[in-house]
């Protein structure tokens, strides 16, 4: 994998987490309401706002990615993702780490990376 491509997977893992963690955020601040106030309510939080957004920016950087890398390295690499996903859990949600959940997404992380870069 070039070095185009090696940023490009490393921008889109970020703006990736970024995506997921802004939408945890929007979902948790929606507070208890049911139905369409609560997507009222999630809405109306910038939040989701910046999660839809770093989706459709990430959907150019994956593009782009897509268009160095053979579409099978390219879906194995992105699943790297898990790790940066997790580990922005933890820090800003306070999810817990276990033993069991860390080893298993480092083993899928580090195996797919291996397969994935070596394509």
């Amino acid at each position: 994998m070039n070095y185009t491509a090696t940023v490009l997977w490393i921008l889109s893992i970020l703006i990736d987490t970024l995506g997921q963690l802004s939408f945890k955020a929007a979902s948790t601040r929606a507070g208890h309401a049911d139905g369409i106030a609560r997507w009222q309510e999630m809405f109306a939080n910038v939040w989701i706002w910046l999660g839809i957004f770093s989706y459709i920016f990430e959907f150019f950087i994956w593009m782009a990615f897509l268009s160095c890398v053979p579409l099978a390295q390219g879906v194995l690499l992105s699943c790297t993702n898990i790790m940066s996903v997790m580990i922005g859990g933890r820090i800003f949600f306070g999810e817990k780490l276990t033993t069991k959940r860390l080893t298993s997404a480092s083993l899928i992380a580090l195996g797919v990376a291996l397969v994935g870069w070596s394509g």
